[in-house]
């Protein structure tokens, strides 16, 4: 049966600097030890978060009290890039992260993510920086993602467009974004054409 489907996001959003922001940054390796994927978040850029001599906190935008809460991620080019290791959407799921917005995503990254019914669009740099210091400027300020319409809107009166490809797009508003479910769904088809095949 279809899954919820996902048609817009919203929330207050948290803008992470950099170009090419990779899996391990996103969440170092020495936590994929894990069975299942729960508690991850605490571990989202864990290694940029906290300081590796003292534990201490540092300034990253993640720990600036004025954007707790935050369930939009605002990003440059290449977010997602390196390892293909799924544990890095599944620790920004976690962490409370609802939608990403950035000017380019890694392949598998995006794909990773879809499949958490956590939609990745793409803007251009121009209006990424300008909702970039719009939230600085007002944390409070509220963020739309409008998978429907590939449109972005922020409280403060943003409104540009956005893209992604059109797979995702349509798994995500027709409730499809899970592919195990997908074959759940798809059981007696599966089986009626293994009995169809000679060598099954």
């Amino acid at each position: 049966m279809p899954l919820d489907p996902v048609t817009q996001v919203s929330g207050r959003a948290v803008f992470i600097p950099g170009a090419d922001i990779d899996t391990d940054r996103i969440i170092p390796a020495r936590f994929m030890k894990c069975v299942t994927f729960d508690g991850l978040g605490e571990f989202a850029f864990y290694d940029v978060r906290f300081d590796s001599e003292t534990g201490e906190k540092t300034d990253h935008p993640l720990n600036d009290p004025r954007f707790e809460g935050a369930s939009i991620l605002l990003a440059g080019v290449n977010f997602g890039c390196g390892s293909s290791r799924e544990h890095a959407p599944q620790s920004l799921k976690k962490f409370g992260f609802n939608g990403v917005v950035a000017e380019s995503f890694a392949e598998i990254f995006f794909g990773n993510s879809t499949t958490l019914a956590m939609p990745c669009v793409i803007a251009s740099a121009a209006d990424i920086a300008a909702l970039r210091d719009a939230v600085e400027n007002d944390p409070a300020t509220t963020v739309t993602i409008d998978v429907d319409a590939l449109r972005v809107r922020s409280s403060g009166g943003l409104d540009f467009a956005v893209t992604m490809p059109d797979s995702a797009r349509d798994a995500l508003v027709s409730g499809r974004w899970d592919p195990i479910q997908e074959l759940l769904d798809s059981e007696s088809a599966i089986e009626a054409k293994a009995r169809e095949l000679h060598y099954v």
